[in-house]
């Protein structure tokens, strides 16, 4: 679906099921995003299913499956988000601990952040983010965004920045 110099972003399938298992319950996103409680592959395709599947489905954007383009290994996650309680859709990323680092979650998200201008035209584009999770409040500098204010998240009750183009 979309291409930058080292990856390839697709639209995800039930057959990712094994890949969101472990992404799901790595360090980072435990940290930096909450435990989602899936554990089994019926539990991952299930989140497929009420998260990104029917994203695409409802919106024409959804997370998306980031992979190396050489060998196709899947490495993370990126996209585009709509949330209740949002106005704009925002983007989102996280990436196995192998490859975060390498700049992939810099170049998978410019890559969706113009998909979401161009393509999609989408005018505004959100971030909600832990106060704590400084590598990806640096991207999001990077990515032209702004601080906008605190937030409160009504799924967890956690205290989110809120950024946006």
């Amino acid at each position: 679906m979309l291409e930058t110099e080292r990856l390839q972003l697709r639209q995800l399938t039930l057959t990712d099921a094994p890949f969101i298992i472990e992404l799901v319950n790595s360090p980072g996103w435990l940290k930096n995003i909450g435990d989602r409680h899936i554990k089994t592959v019926t539990e991952a395709e299930t989140y497929l299913q009420n998260g990104p599947l029917a994203s695409y489905e409802a919106n024409g954007f959804g997370l998306y499956l980031v992979a190396l383009k050489a060998d196709q290994t899947p490495v993370g996650m990126c996209g585009l988000i709509k949330r209740t309680y949002l106005e704009t859709p925002d983007i989102g990323f996280a990436f196995l601990p192998a490859f975060t680092g390498k700049g992939y979650a810099a170049e998978s998200a410019t890559a969706t952040m113009a998909f979401a201008e161009n393509t999609l035209k989408l005018p505004v584009i959100a971030a909600i983010v832990m106060p704590t999770n400084d590598p990806s409040i640096k991207l999001l500098a990077k990515l032209g965004m702004t601080y906008r204010r605190q937030l409160l998240s009504p799924d967890t009750n956690e205290e989110l920045m809120l950024f946006s183009t």
